[in-house]
């Protein structure tokens, strides 16, 4: 044990340095030339240009958006204006078109049967077994009721809540001019490390063409009105489809702002995705819906209130971005990195002349030396005591300054 440890002691405390060993070879040199074109093309094309490794980023961007709608629809022989299908009101980032509805009106307190196939029953034992649940429009009580009084299929468990209860499987024809409605986007953002505040569409743009334009990612890029038609081609969405069973659609504004040039060029690019298509194909749950109530009192103090299931469209305004700015400190970290990186072509080249290099046995004697002790400088021929010599290569002594030629040898 005691050796082991002596040897590793010894191992641990020896120095080694470079020797310069110049090899004469044709397909080496071009070998090794060409890694070290290939590690500075990267840190130049991708790391310096492409990433930006060269400059300070702001990733904490602050935002904020307003949004407003604007057009027209026709649902069940109604005028439908934005006060009668954007919830919220507010002009917030997330907002929903109400394409569908089903509506269920005049519902007050009260006792009534179930609607659903699920809630059928022969007697009160039935409903029985269903009081607790909370999977229908009210609460159970246990009694079993006939709805009209002619079939056993319409005899229903009875609730307690708001009557008569909802029945979802009637809807009307859907809003087809959610097509030609229109959305404005208005965003405000800042990036603080800089201080850099930009909106969404230059403040040199006229009431007139704001009005008139509508966003074309080549026409009009800075336009910041946005045709609902337009976004469902953009996705290849079924206006049919969504407009019948509502979904959700991500707006998203990206900003990717090079600081070192002009804050004018700092403009956002605008993305568009269905952000529901992982349920597009779900038998369980397909599209977007939600319920409210408007409520009334008669003039006997009776509540009642219509009830509204609504399939619509949900928009998410998505904002994301950073900003860069040239900084010395990353610059310098990232060009030391590139010319440690140069010294990699090296490994490369002494992996193939220790390993596939006809001279490899030769390379290896005089790349690699041990020297047991230190032979002091002198011009004469004298040894000095206690001071030895091992080198282990094809030649026992070197009279040069530590730089080995080996000469021209093709692989």
């Amino acid at each position: 044990m005691a050796p082991r440890v002596l040897g590793f002691i010894k191992g641990f405390f020896v120095y080694e340095t470079a020797k310069s060993v110049v090899v004469k070879s044709w397909s080496v040199g071009i070998i090794n030339r060409i890694v070290q074109l290939l590690i500075i093309l990267y840190f130049i094309c991708w790391v310096f240009m492409h990433e930006k490794a060269h400059q300070l980023r702001d990733t904490g961007i602050e935002s904020a958006v307003m949004t407003k709608v604007k057009g027209l629809g026709n649902f069940n022989d109604r005028v439908m204006d934005v006060a009668d299908y954007v919830i919220p009101s507010q002009g917030a980032s997330s907002f929903s078109i109400i394409t569908n509805m089903v509506v269920t009106a005049n519902q007050t307190q009260g006792y009534c049967p179930e609607i659903e196939k699920k809630f059928s029953c022969t007697s009160d034992g039935d409903c029985e077994k269903k009081i607790g649940l909370n999977i229908g429009n009210g609460m159970i009580t246990g009694k079993c009721l006939n709805d009209n009084g002619t079939s056993n299929d319409t005899w229903r468990c009875e609730i307690q809540g708001w009557c008569p209860a909802e029945d979802d499987t009637i809807s009307g024809k859907p809003m087809h001019e959610v097509e030609n409605f229109t959305i404005f986007i208005k965003n405000s953002i800042r990036f603080p490390l800089f201080g850099v505040a930009r909106g969404n569409f230059p403040s040199s743009l006229n009431r007139s063409y704001i009005q008139s334009c509508n966003y074309d990612p080549v026409r009009h890029p800075f336009c910041p009105i946005f045709k609902v038609g337009d976004i469902l081609k953009h996705l290849n969405q079924s206006l049919e489809n969504i407009t019948k069973i509502g979904g959700e659609i991500g707006i998203n504004i990206n900003w990717k702002c090079n600081l070192d040039y002009d804050e004018e060029n700092c403009n956002p690019k605008y993305f568009f995705t269905r952000l529901d298509a992982a349920f597009e194909h779900s038998s369980v749950s397909k599209g977007y819906n939600f319920r409210f109530a408007k409520y009334y009192q008669s003039e006997d103090g009776t509540e009642y209130r219509t009830l509204h299931k609504a399939y619509a469209i949900r928009f998410e305004i998505i904002v994301s971005g950073n900003a860069g700015k040239f900084n010395v400190v990353p610059f310098l970290i990232n060009l030391v990195a590139a010319f440690t990186s140069v010294g990699l072509a090296t490994v490369f080249c002494d992996i193939i002349l220790l390993n596939f290099h006809k001279g490899a046995d030769e390379y290896k004697a005089k790349k690699f030396e041990e020297v047991s002790g230190v032979v002091p400088e002198s011009g004469s021929n004298i040894l000095y005591k206690g001071s030895q010599v091992s080198i282990k290569a094809l030649e026992k002594n070197s009279n040069d300054s530590g730089t080995f030629s080996i000469g021209r040898q093709e692989m």
